[in-house]
């Protein structure tokens, strides 16, 4: 661990007594150890250096790859941008990914939930939209690895560099990396999310990029919330949660949007409690979503991927008005015929191919 100790003021009791949360474990602190006030909320190196790189919660390089020198630096908090500097055009963010492309296409600064369980290829789809964002626009993605598993960090990294989508001989990397990973202090945790988002928006209010943010998982950020609410003794809400949960996700989703200089989109992996959407923490990330993408492990059997569920997944921008006529109908009649030979899965289980009609047997050779 680093000798140096973050702390981040939360409030303050009276002139001589404030709390704060600790960005890093806090064994070895006794009482009546002396604090530097730094004067400043938490800074992080921002810019094309962070490429190929992975830094903490607070800024640190954790990739054993030496420091990382920048010529900026910015707060990890930050107000979203005003409403007239936002860009009102709904515009379609081709992935190249045809399934996504057609049936429930992403938005330029959107938001999207990433729904799937272990071993479905959620990892395998991100790498793939890191790729094709870079080559098909020129633009940078920042991954943020939110109280997830270590290894997953370390094997997603390993990947990115055998892929070619980090490179460690030259400045061709199309991805930051900011971990705050599952043995991480709340407090790392609450925040990384924030940190990441901070990476993304000097790439988008600077350099005028379209950035892709990959948040895994969104869950987590709230879970961690909701552990350091109760570490500050603050009253709990439904079913254990921080009372501040609303003003805490919507904060970080509204910095993510489109502005008249670029766009963050960002692609949130969310895990469902106990398969229960009605939870609290789910519930409050489903009203900031503008298009789901569920992966379904029947699919991924089949071998067929990325294994993205056309009828479970949604588009909010599935509009004849926003992606033209011809697309919504393509896109309508596709999801008809799969409705219909779903329907007719569950006769063929019970009585047979022999039992349909000679126009469904059509449907299902289709």
């Amino acid at each position: 661990r680093s000798p140096t100790l973050i702390l981040e003021v939360s409030h303050h009791f009276h002139a001589c007594a404030l709390r704060t949360i600790a960005m890093d474990g806090t064994e070895r602190k006794v009482r009546g150890q002396v604090c530097v006030d730094t004067g400043s909320s938490i800074s992080i190196p921002v810019g094309p250096e962070t490429l190929g790189r992975i830094m903490n919660v607070i800024g640190e390089p954790i990739d054993e790859r030496g420091p990382i020198t920048t010529k900026h630096k910015a707060s990890i908090h930050a107000e979203a941008p005003e409403f007239a500097e936002m860009s009102t055009d709904q515009e379609i963010l081709e992935t190249g990914i045809k399934v996504v492309d057609l049936l429930a296409p992403y938005v330029k600064g959107g938001k999207i939930g990433l729904f799937g369980g272990a071993g479905v290829g959620k990892t395998v789809l991100i790498m793939e939209l890191i790729n094709n964002v870079a080559k098909a626009h020129g633009g940078y993605s920042v991954f943020a690895g939110v109280g997830e598993r270590t290894r997953e960090g370390n094997d997603l990294y390993h990947e990115m560099i055998e892929s070619g989508v980090i490179s460690l001989k030259d400045k061709t990397s199309k991805v930051a990396l900011v971990y705050g990973q599952m043995n991480e202090p709340p407090g790392a945790r609450a925040r990384v999310a924030l940190t990441g988002l901070t990476v993304a928006e000097y790439f988008r209010d600077e350099e005028g990029q379209d950035v892709l943010l990959f948040i895994d998982n969104i869950f987590r950020f709230t879970q961690a919330g909701s552990e350091v609410s109760a570490l500050l003794g603050r009253i709990p809400s439904a079913v254990g949660y921080q009372p501040t949960l609303a003003t805490d996700m919507g904060t970080m989703q509204e910095r993510i949007t489109t502005t008249t200089k670029g766009s963050i989109t960002s692609v949130q992996a969310i895990y469902v409690p106990a398969d229960d959407l009605t939870d609290p923490a789910p519930a409050t990330t489903f009203a900031h979503l503008d298009a789901t993408t569920v992966l379904s492990r029947g699919i991924a059997e089949l071998g067929i991927y990325p294994a993205v569920d056309p009828l479970d997944s949604i588009s909010r921008i599935m509009d004849p008005n926003i992606v033209g006529r011809d697309h919504y109908d393509t896109a309508r009649g596709v999801q008809k015929i799969l409705q219909d030979y779903k329907s007719l899965q569950d006769i063929i289980a019970i009585l047979g191919m022999d039992e349909l009609s000679e126009t469904d047997k059509q449907v299902v050779s289709r």
